[in-house]
């Protein structure tokens, strides 16, 4: 795995744990606002602590995507990289300097 991959990572596994600026912004998607409190603490606890990596689910080894159960549902999590403006892509994701990431938590049927 290439240093580039490995900055990726680390700053993706950041954001999951601290998902506000600088290290970037996390989006709720309308079924995942509309949880209870007590619900949405238990989805945003599953994306933080999410471990549960694969070449099916993180084939570039990035940790940008995951998907779990909670209460019979399934639920995404994924990270995008945008350019400070978030009007492109980053132009390279590997550096914080240039590029806003976005974490967007939805169900599956949102997606």
């Amino acid at each position: 795995m290439s240093a580039s991959t490995l900055r990726i990572r680390q700053l993706n596994d950041q954001l999951r744990a601290f998902p506000f600026p600088p290290r970037g912004e996390m989006v709720l998607t309308s079924g995942v606002a509309g949880l209870s409190g007590h619900d949405l603490g238990a989805v945003l606890h599953q994306v933080r602590t999410f471990d549960a990596f694969s070449a099916d689910n993180d084939p570039h080894g990035e940790h940008d995507f995951g998907s779990f159960v909670h209460r019979s549902v399934r639920y995404f999590w994924k990270i995008d990289y945008c350019d400070r403006d978030k009007t492109y892509g980053s132009p390279d994701p590997a550096d914080p300097a240039v590029t806003c990431r976005v974490l967007t938590v939805m169900r599956a049927d949102e997606y």
